[in-house]
């Protein structure tokens, strides 16, 4: 089982997209594969309980058929800063929760796991507890995408900088257009690529119609795909 979080610049920065495309990608190659969003905050109410919008793409992309409370355990209505949000319903956030979360995903036995982080990669999941440092007590492989909009030189360098610090293994990153009138978008992706320590492993153009990846070797072989 190869198990990755996909975590973002910031907020908005496409990584559901990015997952759903690689999801998407597994799928083309005959792999079981399933999207984990433990938190989301920002739901309604559909089917008797409340639901993201970016959960159930992860659930539709998946491979196999998986339970929405599977796929995204903990979620609260408004969308705001989750720890505030589960403060709100008496809830508290904990890693051991996530654990066991965490634990029904890999019962289902795939042979990917993609996990979808919340915000950006410092997101507080409590008053102490950050859920970056969850995603380093499961040792999961990291990827990074980067919103490609003004400040994404200083978001990306900044969390590349608090993963060597924190000792995680980013595998690599993924360019995600957002804004496509971003002035001088070559020119600040040659810069993340000369700069950021970790390879660039696909670009995710901006578009209105089917969504496109373009892919390099690199992620083929980090996802043990060939070519």
């Amino acid at each position: 089982m190869k198990e990755f979080f996909i975590t973002g610049t910031d907020t908005d920065a496409g990584k559901t997209h990015v997952t759903s495309l690689l999801l998407n990608l597994l799928a083309q190659h005959k792999q079981r594969a399933v999207g984990f969003k433990p938190i989301a905050a920002g739901a309604e109410e559909a089917f008797g309980q409340l639901v993201n919008d970016d959960a159930l793409t992860l659930m539709e992309s998946s491979t196999i058929g998986v339970k929405y409370n599977i796929v995204n355990p903990f979620t609260y209505e408004p969308p705001i800063a989750p720890h505030i949000a589960a403060a709100q319903v008496g809830d508290r956030l904990t890693f051991d929760k996530l654990d066991a979360a965490y634990a029904n995903v890999k019962a289902l036995n795939t042979d990917y796991i993609l996990t979808e982080g919340a915000g950006g990669w410092c997101l507080p999941i409590n008053e102490t507890d950050l859920l970056c440092d969850w995603v380093k007590s499961q040792d999961l492989h990291v990827i990074l995408v980067v919103g490609l909009k003004l400040g994404c030189l200083n978001h990306a360098l900044l969390t590349a900088s608090h993963f060597k610090a924190l000792g995680v293994n980013c595998v690599g990153w993924i360019a995600n257009h957002v804004d496509p009138n971003m002035r001088e978008q070559d020119a600040n992706l040659e810069t993340l690529k000369s700069t950021l320590p970790f390879p660039l492993l696909a670009i995710s153009p901006y578009t209105e119609g089917t969504p496109k990846l373009k892919i390099y070797k690199t992620l083929l072989e980090i996802l043990s795909i060939n070519p």
